[in-house]
């Protein structure tokens, strides 16, 4: 039983690191346009618990990418400098895009395994009444 409880610890640690990956991607994407916005990503941590890998995993500090940020062409705007140009974000709508997808694949997939532990829990509870 206690392996089965540590699949369901080890899927729910998935889905939530993901789900904080879902929240970093949307951020990206709603400031895409914003001037001087550096994309965040956060790293997959493995959880350590008493010096040995439990298996879980955990999103890292939020890093801003160092990329370069695009340079923008318009005269008219009031943050462009005396070229005209001012800079804008380094947020790649379809990098950003093919990372949603990924996460979203990545928490269904840890919860069908969530799931299925459940299942499997229940039913060994079921024998264990007979």
């Amino acid at each position: 039983m206690g392996e089965l409880l540590g699949t369901l610890s080890v899927a729910s640690s998935g889905m939530e690191a993901q789900s904080m990956r879902l929240r970093y991607i949307s951020e990206n994407i709603a400031n895409a346009d914003t001037p001087g916005y550096h994309r965040k990503t956060a790293p997959f941590e493995a959880v350590v618990d008493g010096g040995k890998s439990s298996g879980r995993v955990a999103l890292g500090d939020v890093e801003l990418d160092p990329s370069d940020l695009t340079r923008i062409y318009d005269p008219g705007n009031p943050l462009a400098n005396g070229n005209g140009y001012y800079d804008g974000s380094n947020v790649d709508m379809v990098v950003e895009i093919a990372d949603a997808r990924e996460a979203q694949r990545s928490y269904e997939a840890n919860l069908k395994l969530f799931d299925q532990a459940r299942q499997m829990s229940q039913s060994l509870l079921d024998l264990l009444r007979k």
